[in-house]
């Protein structure tokens, strides 16, 4: 009986040494879509009035868990039963992403219209504020739930061969440390400026070390989020291009000389160019 129960223990402890491995690995398989996952809902949850931001951030963190949550069994079951279609959303997810980064380099150099806001605007009232929080926090939810596919394929990519119950552990635990590290990182990134306005006024005398470094970080915000943006970029077309290359059997040969992270960059700009340029006929056409 005690040796029974001592195998059982010896079972879950070597079932645990495998979780934490693999989820390492898919971790770092994930970091450049957590990358552009930060990026985004950095940009997305600030510029908000600061007594608003932190809830604003918890309502995307709660809608970013419910996505998870409807996202896993789903990839769960695919494994189960279509584990060949784990491969083909990988793919199609790896195309969105290449042209998502593409498409963010192409509006970086080629001018664009911009909305712009007429100087006489009257200010919104609370009601409008509300309206338009909610509109900022759906859109950055729906985000998440696209970059999630992702991440939760791309974990599952990782241990498609391991038995289910490591599946479910393994993605699991990537798909939560996904939520709180990324959000809480945001956090952190948002509140900048209010921690340095804190810092500044938490004397009245001026041009002290506390002031400079308040200064810093009020000033380091907008740069924090600028620098976020073109790293997410990067991310972006680096893993999309090593999806490419290390699903189709072509790709994965086609290079041998080349270092593996710059055969996957271009990879992943050709791929979303070619992308891009066919969304845009596609949507030319329509408007004609």
């Amino acid at each position: 009986m005690a040796s029974g129960f001592f195998a059982v223990l010896d079972d879950v402890a070597a079932l645990l040494d495998d979780v934490a491995s693999m989820s390492k690995i898919a971790t770092k398989k994930t970091a450049g879509i957590l990358g552009d996952d930060l990026a985004v809902n950095a940009e997305k949850a600030s510029g908000f009035v600061s007594q608003r931001e932190l809830p604003v951030l918890w309502a995307i963190t709660k809608g970013s868990l419910l996505n998870k949550i409807i996202i896993l069994p789903i990839a769960f079951l695919l494994s189960a039963f279509l584990p060949w279609a784990v491969t083909v959303i990988l793919i199609l997810g790896g195309v969105y992403l290449a042209f998502e980064g593409a498409e963010k380099i192409y509006e970086f150099i080629v001018p664009h219209k911009h909305d712009h806001v007429s100087a006489d605007t009257q200010p919104m009232s609370k009601a409008e504020i509300l309206e338009l929080e909610k509109s900022k926090v759906k859109s950055a939810i729906l985000t998440d739930f696209i970059l999630s596919i992702e991440i939760v394929i791309i974990a599952l990519g990782t241990v498609i061969e391991e038995p289910l119950a490591t599946q479910i552990a393994v993605v699991s635990v990537v798909a939560l440390l996904a939520t709180v590290g990324v959000y809480g990182i945001v956090a952190l990134i948002v509140r900048m400026d209010e921690f340095g306005a804190r810092l500044i006024n938490i004397n009245e005398e001026t041009n002290t070390i506390s002031d400079k470094i308040g200064q810093f970080f009020v000033s380091a915000l907008p740069k924090v989020i600028k620098a976020l943006a073109v790293i997410g970029t990067i991310a972006l077309l680096l893993v999309s291009g090593g999806i490419f290359v290390h699903n189709i059997e072509f790709l994965h040969h086609l290079l041998p000389n080349v270092p593996g992270i710059i055969v996957e960059f271009l990879t992943g700009l050709v791929v979303g160019f070619v992308a891009l340029l066919i969304i845009k006929g596609v949507k030319s056409i329509f408007k004609k």
